[in-house]
């Protein structure tokens, strides 16, 4: 599957939930492709799903990857990584994961700058939540990437997406006028695209904002 979901100027919506699993090279790891510049290689992102007992042979990071862990219990040579974990794993870097009793995680391969060298493991269960705007609250992971939480019946202002913004959602329903986004669903929404975004009921998501243009510059 080469050229996937490419073209970073167009909105892209998709509920994870209603995808089939496709099996990769590597047996026992499942994956759902997002966005993908190509076949096994390029800047990717995916829902990955390690069956029990699955490992992957070691590889490397040219560009760095990301990882959420959403489900289970991700592993690798450095440690063990329980869901909500977020790992950044910057470029140059290598590791073979493994999961002894399945997981799942949300994956971003090959999109950081060469220059970043900082590796980043944060177990989000042990950090506290902080005031955002209005009653949401947040979890920084980076100075562009945070958990945010919703509470029920949360409204946001109508806002602008300087460099794009990036959710997928971890619990409940994400709403904004252009639709509604249940557990499991991934938006990418491109640069200065605009929307009034609000909940009912507690709601909780991974973003990153303000990353794409500069993306979208050197595709």
């Amino acid at each position: 599957m080469e050229n996937y979901n490419m073209d970073l100027s167009k909105k892209v919506v998709i509920n994870t939930t209603k995808e089939i699993f496709i099996s990769s090279p590597a047996g026992g790891v499942n994956k759902i492709a997002l966005e993908r510049e190509d076949t096994e290689s390029g800047r990717t992102t995916s829902i990955v799903e390690y069956i029990a007992g699955a490992a992957a042979q070691s590889h490397s990071h040219p560009l760095g990857e990301e990882i959420f862990v959403l489900e289970g219990i991700f592993s690798d040579e450095n440690g063990d990584y329980p869901a909500g974990t977020y790992i950044r794993n910057p470029p140059g870097t290598s590791h073979a994961p493994f999961s002894k009793k399945g997981c799942k995680v949300f994956v971003k391969l090959n999109q950081m700058d060469i220059k970043d060298k900082e590796h980043v493991v944060i177990d989000s269960n042990k950090t506290s939540w902080h005031p955002g705007y209005g009653k949401l609250e947040v979890k920084s992971l980076t100075e562009i990437a945070a958990l945010v939480k919703w509470p029920k019946g949360a409204r946001f202002v109508d806002h602008s997406h300087n460099g794009g913004e990036e959710i997928f959602v971890l619990k409940g329903e994400f709403i904004d006028e252009h639709g509604r986004y249940p557990k499991g669903t991934w938006i990418r929404s491109p640069h200065l695209s605009t929307h009034f975004p609000f909940v009912e009921e507690e709601t909780i998501i991974f973003v990153k904002t303000g990353h794409l243009l500069e993306l979208e510059l050197v595709s």
